[in-house]
């Protein structure tokens, strides 16, 4: 039997208005429980929350809860709680992480049925995973066998000359801001012994993951860890790749970040901004072992001098983010209240290699040189978000660095460290691939696409070689491997690694965006993030997403478009025209990045390039392949394909006026969808950073006051040199509206101007929360991108009173009561009646009252027959009262044929104030007089 309690029902109504902040874990419900609402929800009397959610909230405030049926791992991707499209915000796990807790205040929830749970773009919430299963935009097809890419004549991945050495320090912990619990400052090092000169380092940081297990078997996310029980050693999981690189002649230190993982629930960033300062609190203590190693730990004084000018930071899923920001905040000091480390830049990063990271902030560092793994069965990160460390780059630095994806096939989120994979693990450990129900065909173990954990571990060891030969090195020997060319290494054995790139020495030549005309055969220009089907590239709905089109905290987003295609025969053309000429002077090549469905045939296109005077040159063809895929993958990720640029010289065309690009079918029936297209030529230009303003966000709590209307802004902050251009998108708790503008910051000016504006008054009402966030356009970078002001309602709340309008009837009417507000309210009181056992006379029962009331508001029904205060242990009704139209409690009492005895009603009012602590208030009773 479902059992509603005060605590299951008080927080129904909510759904009518709520709103968002951030809270500890509470006491967790019981799993699967359900509640319906009376009187309350938007659509009238009667919803039901979906399977799984509830909402609770006596003592600690308003929450609402979701249940999962099985244990949901603590990994790196945040989970959050939507109604429809709008993010309501991120939950707390409970410690079991079964249950997930968001706390509620003013935001419009909406319809239930719109209720959903998504982690990393997938859906975790049972109904949700159905109703993705639906939408899929393609079955399990067959999956294609295609020939290996030709060998790079460089192999990374072989190991170097030197023996090494091992060993590990542990230093004083140190306090980061927002943080209770200091973090430790624990690391493993791996170097070359006798190796010439000072060394490069590089620097591994691993992703969040539970941190702390005992001898039974039991994981938790505490930190510190409990009494019996010791840290999970995730820092320790990058051996094969640290011995490889140390081989070569690397210095590598791999750190453990496990107190922030412990305590980064609540940060707003996820804890970027804490990863960063253990990251660089790290490379301080190296720079001062540089300076005097008789000062070093034993393991570092073991393996031959560090050259902090040469560093590869390695950062895996939120690590990943972790050092991207680390790599800004060297470049372009973060604010002293946010950081944790304040000291001098002693140290060089010249590349990172992100795994399967996360990019919560959007904000990737442009000037400097990166790698992106992605990880084609991610069950983590599972939209491969980190793909916009690539596409958000794109135009914000100068575009001399090299930013580089890699698609694994094959590859999970987890095996990259061998401390997260199962037989390998000091601690419990598991595949973070979840097929469900079904096999997939693409993921599961011991498929044809799916890689081993060794498989895994040693393509991602060499290919964070590729990376550190590349931009540490300068060897632009593996450049290959990495950019697109389409090579392979043979010591990454039979995974198949897949690369394209932006920067280096590509020019802009087709960009999607409000500088293109598109036209011809089903070609339109289509919004990567798009609610609209008739602007979006794909559906918004459904599995299998392109990473290119991975959705940020604004949907709709402005500013990410893509070229959508779709022929019907061969030999028609698609066209996509530039307003402006633009030169291709200096190129070999055009490189186009572009994607057609997984598993589908590939797509054969002429490419034809005119020029502004109308001189057209066909360029040669193009075949656009596909990835495997199934419906729990992200494999609709661009191909690299270049078309060499000689016809074009053959043909008179003048490559410094180039306008239109013509794509001819000659597969039949296609679809395609084209990200960008460059003038490419081979070689790794010097990389040097551009002077760039940095954009901070901050949060500011005020009272809205009695009378009158006082501006306050957001706070922003704005560092650094030079100007540039932002995406600034702002809104309210009350609105599921976002806006977006575009800002210029300019050198000189301190601050982006986001004024709000608060209107006082005497009357009841929500706090209102006014959001600001933001993402780089051009020459300007974003730390904190995300801040807003509060405003705290300071006006008592209205008493309810409550007043009988039929409390004694006949059967086949229906008893009523009337509760409205004692003075005028901006917003509504919530308030319940639990119902009492009668003491003397004889109660109104189930069989007494209409079985569709009873249906809709307590899921029972009618027999076995008992009194109403018996339904369940202390049923009670939720009821919000508006000022406008006050509230209704009325119970439909049928007619019964047979003589009965009058029948009496008992409830109890409590109105539950704005910690949803209850009020006791009246005392109601309900006479039904027999009908016969």
């Amino acid at each position: 039997m479902r059992r509603v309690t005060r605590a299951t029902t008080a927080g129904l109504a909510v759904l009518a208005v709520a709103a968002i902040t951030t809270g500890p874990a509470q006491a967790e419900p019981s799993p699967g429980t359900t509640g319906s609402v009376s009187g309350a929800s938007p659509r009238g009397s009667g919803e039901q929350l979906p399977k799984g959610w509830l909402f609770t909230g006596e003592g600690a405030g308003r929450h609402l809860v979701w249940t999962s049926s099985e244990p949901v791992p603590m990994g790196d991707a945040r989970v959050e709680f939507y109604a429809g499209d709008k993010l309501l915000g991120r939950p707390v796990a409970s410690k079991d992480r079964r249950s997930f807790r968001l706390p509620l205040d003013t935001a419009r929830l909406g319809s239930p049925e719109e209720l959903r749970v998504l982690a990393g773009g997938r859906r975790l919430d049972a109904v949700g995973a159905e109703e993705a299963r639906s939408l899929a935009p393609r079955g399990a097809a067959p999956l294609r066998a295609e020939a290996q890419l030709p060998v790079n004549p460089v192999d990374p991945g072989k190991p170097g000359p030197y023996r090494t050495a091992a060993g590990e320090y542990a230093l004083p912990s140190v306090k980061l801001p927002g943080f209770t619990a200091p973090v430790e400052m624990q690391a493993r090092v791996i170097g070359p012994v006798a190796a010439p000169g000072k060394r490069p380092v590089a620097l591994f940081l691993h992703g969040r993951h539970a941190t702390c297990f005992t001898a039974a078997g039991e994981v938790t996310g505490d930190w510190p860890c409990a009494p019996g029980a010791e840290p999970i050693p995730s820092y320790q999981g990058y051996q094969r790749a640290q011995q490889l690189l140390a081989s070569q002649g690397y210095v590598t230190v791999s750190v453990s970040a496990n107190g922030i993982n412990g305590q980064d629930w609540n940060a707003e960033d996820g804890g970027a901004q804490a990863r960063s300062s253990l990251v660089r609190q790290h490379l301080a203590r190296w720079a001062q072992w540089a300076a005097n190693r008789g000062t070093a730990p034993a393991s570092v004084r073991a393996v031959a001098p560090a050259d902090l000018n040469k560093v590869l930071l390695v950062g895996h899923s939120r690590g990943g983010e972790g050092v991207n920001r680390a790599a800004l905040d060297s470049l372009y000091p973060a604010p002293a209240h946010q950081d944790g480390y304040r000291g001098p830049v002693r140290w060089k990063i010249r590349g990172n290699v992100l795994i399967g990271p996360t990019i919560f902030g959007q904000n990737p560092v442009p000037d400097v040189p990166s790698t992106t793994i992605l990880p084609g069965c991610d069950g983590d990160v599972s939209d491969l978000q980190g793909q916009m460390y690539l596409d958000a780059a794109r135009g914000i630095g100068k575009g001399a660095a090299l930013q580089s994806a890699l698609y694994v096939v094959g590859a999970n989120h987890n095996f990259f460290n061998s401390e997260w994979t199962p037989g390998q693990a000091k601690a419990p450990a598991d595949d973070d691939f979840a097929p469900g129900e079904n096999p997939d065909p693409v993921c599961s173990p011991g498929t044809r696409t799916r890689l081993t954990a060794v498989q895994q571990q040693q393509a991602g060891a060499s290919y964070i070689a590729a990376a550190a030969r590349l931009f540490v090195a300068g060897d632009d020997k593996v450049r290959p491997l990495l950019d697109g060319t389409g090579r392979r290494a043979p010591s990454a054995g039979p995974a198949r690694v897949l690369s394209h790139a932006i920067g280096a020495n590509r020019t802009p030549a087709f960009l999607p965006g409000p500088g293109l005309k598109v036209s011809g055969a089903g070609a339109r220009l289509c919004a990567q993030v798009a609610t609209d089907e008739s602007r979006s590239c794909l559906p918004f709905e459904g599995a299998g997403r392109s990473p290119h089109f991975a959705f940020w905290e604004a949907l709709p987003e402005p500013g990410r478009d893509a070229v959508a295609m779709r022929w019907s025969r061969p030999g028609t053309t698609a066209k996509v025209s530039a307003v402006k000429p633009f030169s291709l002077k200096g190129s070999a090549s055009l490189a186009l990045r572009a994607f057609v469905p997984a598993n589908a045939p590939a797509a054969g296109l002429d490419v034809t390039l005119v020029d502004a005077s109308g001189r057209k040159a066909k360029l040669g063809r193009a075949t656009v392949e596909s990835l495997p895929g199934s419906e729990a993958t992200a494999s609709l990720w661009a191909r690299e394909v270049r078309v060499p640029l000689a016809a074009a010289a053959r043909a008179g065309l003048d490559l410094k006026r180039i306008k239109t690009l013509e794509l001819t079918q000659r597969s039949g029936s296609r679809q395609v969808w084209l990200i960008d297209a460059w003038g490419w030529r081979p070689g790794t230009p010097a990389v040097t950073a551009s002077p760039m303003p940095r954009v901070d966000f901050g949060r500011l709590t005020v009272k809205e006051g009695d009378s009158g209307e006082r501006t306050y802004r957001i706070p922003v902050r704005v560092s650094g040199k030079g100007s540039g251009q932002i995406r600034l998108f702002t809104s309210r708790s009350d609105s599921e509206q976002i806006q977006s503008r575009l800002v210029t910051v300019r050198a000189g000016v301190q601050d982006v101007n986001v004024p709000v504006k608060i209107r006082g008054n005497t009357r009841y009402g929500y706090d209102m929360g006014y959001d600001a966030f933001a993402k780089s356009v051009r020459g300007a970078v974003i730390g904190s991108h995300h801040g807003g002001v509060m405003t705290l309602n300071d006006d008592p709340m209205p008493d309810v009173v409550v007043k009988p309008v039929a409390d004694r009837v006949t059967e086949g009417q229906a008893l009523k009561w009337r509760m409205t507000l004692s003075a005028p309210s901006d917003a509504d009181v919530m308030g319940e009646f639990r119902f009492l056992p009668v003491t003397e006379g004889t109660e109104l029962t189930t069989a007494d009252v209409d079985p569709v009331w009873l249906e809709e508001n307590f899921g029972e029904k009618p027999t076995p027959v008992r009194p109403l205060s018996k339904i369940y242990d202390d049923p009670s009704l939720v009821l919000a009262v508006t000022s406008r139209t006050g509230a209704e409690l009325a119970i439909p009492i049928l007619k019964n044929p047979a003589s009965q005895p009058e029948r009496t009603f008992k409830a109890q009012w409590f109105t539950l104030d704005a910690k949803w602590e209850p009020h006791p208030g009246p005392v109601v009773t309900g006479t039904v007089r027999d009908a016969s």
